[in-house]
């Protein structure tokens, strides 16, 4: 596994010592990484190029979502923490400051992080697909919005769980992709819920799966860790609620989705499902406007997710998956804005009850 550290005050390659603590496969960074590949007009990350589909374009929501939280496993003086999928950095550095007696790594595909962080904070280059992290055990580990990210996001899952200290915790905040409405003002065509469907299809064809949040809780627990819980925040569209931190919340996103919806096409729709650029702008025309209209009332699901890995003497026995994933059908059946069904069915086992904050009724 390459593990490329990114040190804690550097900008560029040349002012920062890497230093080569395993010689198998410890590799210093060099100016490569930085230069960022282009690809129909956006950047993407140099390391293992291709693996992450969307750019290097940060939005922040979630906190604000959460009331300013950001973790909800129970943490008692943890000493070394794990942010897989890190991005902008800040989550790790807060982390950093939150705990200063703490060590926080902070791993991602791209070296965009700051250059100047706390003491106890790093950033690591690396690719979590790795079986081999190539580090002490662990007390907590982190992942934000890593949908679409990995061909089966339960191997790190497992993963993480043998990395952590026996009553460790790992924790996961994920959006659902897919689109709600509980009144009745979303039409079954409304051009954004399609493009969901859309982006969904060609992230299967590409092998990496975008619906795994409602899956998590089930994940952890088959992985063998204990004290699941589950809570699942409503997030709108756009500002159409009443209530007015919802409202501000819904005009943040609306400018996060207008702002993303062509990073977050462009990847996957051209090697998923074959579509040009061209295509893809004629298509996005009227997938923008509709994400302006605040006649539907529309919102995501926001899925956390947290468990505990069994202290010595605990006795678990992980729980055996119940579904295999359906086959993708083949890339050349899919068209711009056709042959996309209306509902993506997802695995037969039914979802576990979970607590939802943010009800319709706030929104």
């Amino acid at each position: 596994m390459d593990w490329r550290a990114v040190g804690r005050q550097y900008s560029r390659p040349s002012q920062c010592p890497f230093a080569l603590t395993r010689s198998r496969s410890t590799k210093s960074v060099d100016q490569s990484i930085f230069d960022f590949v282009r690809e129909n007009g956006r950047t993407y990350h140099r390391y293992q190029a291709g693996l992450y589909p969307f750019p290097n374009d940060q939005y922040e929501i979630l906190k604000v979502l959460f009331k300013g939280c950001n973790f909800f496993a129970p943490l008692k003086d943890p000493r070394k923490i794990l942010d897989i999928g890190t991005g902008s950095g800040k989550w790790a550095i807060e982390m950093g400051n939150y705990f200063p007696k703490a060590e926080v790594t902070g791993t991602d595909l791209s070296p965009i992080q700051p250059e100047w962080v706390p003491n106890n904070v790093k950033f690591v280059i690396d690719d979590a697909n790795e079986e081999d992290w190539m580090l002490d055990p662990l007390d907590f580990i982190h992942t934000r919005l890593l949908l679409g990210c990995f061909e089966d996001f339960r191997e790190v899952i497992k993963t993480s769980f043998r990395h952590l200290k026996p009553g460790g915790w790992m924790e996961s905040q994920e959006i659902m992709p897919t689109v709600y409405c509980d009144d009745g003002t979303m039409a079954a065509d409304w051009p954004y819920a399609e493009w969901v469907r859309t982006q969904d299809q060609a992230a299967m064809n590409v092998g990496k799966p975008m619906r795994i949040a409602n899956k998590l809780k089930r994940w952890y627990e088959q992985a063998g860790f204990v004290d699941v819980h589950e809570e699942v925040f409503k997030l709108p569209i756009n500002s159409w609620p009443k209530d007015p931190q919802f409202k501000m919340l819904g005009r943040f996103n609306e400018t996060c989705y207008l702002d993303g919806l062509q990073a977050w096409s462009l990847q996957l729709f051209t090697r998923g499902l074959s579509w040009t650029k061209d295509e893809i702008e004629v298509y996005l025309v009227h997938v923008r406007k509709s994400l302006s209209d605040r006649s539907v009332h529309a919102y995501n699901k926001i899925y956390v997710v947290w468990g505990r890995k069994p202290r010595e003497g605990e006795i678990t026995v992980p729980k055996e998956p119940t579904w295999a994933p359906p086959a993708p059908p083949p890339v050349d059946e899919i068209v711009p804005g056709a042959n996309i069904p209306e509902t993506i069915p997802d695995d037969p086992t039914t979802e576990a009850e979970t607590t939802e904050r943010g009800t319709n009724d706030a929104l």
